[in-house]
């Protein structure tokens, strides 16, 4: 029987390529909000990122997430994606 396939993403700031289970996704749903998806379903744009602090503040300091979903991010969305970290800790 053959393995089951384990889907990758990269990560808008490290770049890496890791199972999509590791990443946080990032939505601009067509609302025009931008939110953390937890399950990874939410309908709409998407970026992934790290369940990594430092990653977390790299893609907002280079503006990453800004040009992955095409849209300003607010400092709000990163704090609570560093929040979300702090929890998984």
């Amino acid at each position: 029987m053959l393995a089951k396939k384990i889907p990758m993403r990269m990560c808008v700031a490290c770049r890496q390529m890791k199972p999509k289970i590791e990443l946080i996704r990032v939505v601009k749903t067509p609302e025009g909000e931008i939110v953390a998806s937890a399950g990874g379903k939410l309908n709409g744009r998407g970026a992934y990122i790290c369940k990594d602090k430092a990653c977390i503040e790299k893609a907002e300091k280079i503006g990453a997430l800004s040009r992955a979903l095409e849209a300003p991010v607010e400092k709000a969305v990163y704090e609570s994606l560093k929040k979300g970290c702090e929890d998984l800790d």
